[in-house]
């Protein structure tokens, strides 16, 4: 009996520009990607593995820079005890000729690019049948070439990329993986890449994700499967991610301690360097409460990677001796009822109540620095 463990992963979007975020995060994330190489090549290690496949989207374009290029193949390089299998995917598709040529040339021996759908052995009596991205969008299933014969009593493992479920969400999307393909191909293990979320679709087939986290999409910590296929298929989650993104939602109600149950949602302050948080505040509560609830958040942005707070659906209940204690007449009193106004009126979008809601509770809480 043949016995085989190795590392499946996927879509590492080495490169990935994270523009829509402060350069300082940026750089960090772009680093952690690279780090996730590293990570992977220790987990391999610890479970016994010797192999790591890579089930696409191992570079975020189809044009990554030099540097980038570069750092992963010496990366992996590095881990010369490991064989790396690299699929492309629909990111770095065969259409990207030149960059399969440069890592070809470029690299290491312990490095297999998989650039055409023929079977290979990678171990005695274990064979891979791969399904390389050919395009951006294929418009076709290319893992109907896992139907290939292989030598009888051989491991059948399948390494491909591309969506079980639409994930889009769009309609009549062409090149569709049928989710029994590991029952129709006769396949031991179906590796998947393109869902950066961890997916179990049924016993032999699984969508690893992205061993770092890149988004607030998928609620899961970022990892790859230790695969054991002989007797039995075991199939084990390992963690490789180094930052965690999280989304926190509080709903609140007046008389609620909303301080307190803000710290309930939130992380240790040793754990937050590491991690981006997106804090969605629902409900109703006082004007000074409100205010102060908004003030904390802004205190503790700093600690984060990133931090953003969403206090949109947070109604505050304001008191005429609220706008008081901004100013009882003249500009700023006027200034206050207006947004008051504002950000009560139905009328008008989420977004523009919100900026009146949170203009409003700075100018109390300047009002309230202001008057100790």
């Amino acid at each position: 009996m043949v016995n085989f463990r190795f590392l499946h992963s996927s879509d590492l979007h080495l490169g990935k520009a994270f523009g829509a975020y402060p350069e300082a995060i940026r750089n960090r994330l772009r680093e952690a990607r690279h780090g996730s190489i590293a990570r992977l090549a220790h987990a391999a290690r610890q479970g016994g593995a010797t192999t790591v496949l890579l089930a696409g989207d191992t570079f975020d374009a189809e044009t990554p820079s030099p540097e980038t290029l570069r750092h992963a193949l010496r990366a992996m390089a590095a881990e010369r005890d490991l064989t790396w299998i690299m699929l492309p995917g629909n990111h770095d598709s065969l259409a990207a000729s030149e960059l399969w040529r440069r890592i070809a040339t470029d690299g290491p021996d312990n490095l297999r690019a998989v650039t055409d759908a023929a079977p290979f052995e990678i171990a005695p009596r274990v064979t891979v049948l791969p399904a390389p991205c050919t395009q951006r969008r294929p418009g076709r299933d290319l893992t109907e070439s896992m139907g290939a014969a292989t030598p009888a009593g051989h491991l059948r493992i399948g390494l491909g990329h591309g969506a079980i479920t639409d994930f889009s969400g769009e309609e009549g999307v062409a090149g569709i993986i049928p989710p029994d393909r590991a029952t129709l191909s006769g396949l031991d293990y179906l590796a998947l890449g393109d869902w950066h979320g961890r997916m179990r679709i049924g016993a032999a087939t699984w969508y690893a994700g992205t061993p770092e986290a890149d988004g607030f999409k998928h609620d899961t910590n970022a990892g790859a499967l230790l695969v054991s296929l002989g007797g039995s298929l075991e199939v084990d989650v390992v963690e490789t991610g180094h930052f965690s993104w999280r989304s926190l939602a509080v709903d609140l109600l007046p008389g609620d301690d909303a301080l307190s149950r803000l710290a309930g949602v939130l992380p240790t302050v040793d754990k937050r360097r590491d991690m981006l948080v997106r804090l969605i505040v629902s409900g109703r509560l006082p004007l000074a409460e409100r205010t102060a609830l908004e003030q904390e958040a802004l205190a503790i942005a700093p600690d984060f990677g990133w931090f953003e707070h969403d206090f949109g659906g947070l109604a505050a209940d304001t008191r005429p001796d609220d706008l008081d204690r901004i100013d009882r007449a003249g500009a700023l009193r006027q200034a206050a009822e207006r947004l008051l106004a504002e950000a009560q009126d139905e009328a008008r979008s989420l977004a523009d109540r919100e900026i009146s809601a949170s203009a409003l509770a700075r100018l109390y809480a300047i009002a309230l620095e202001v008057q100790k």
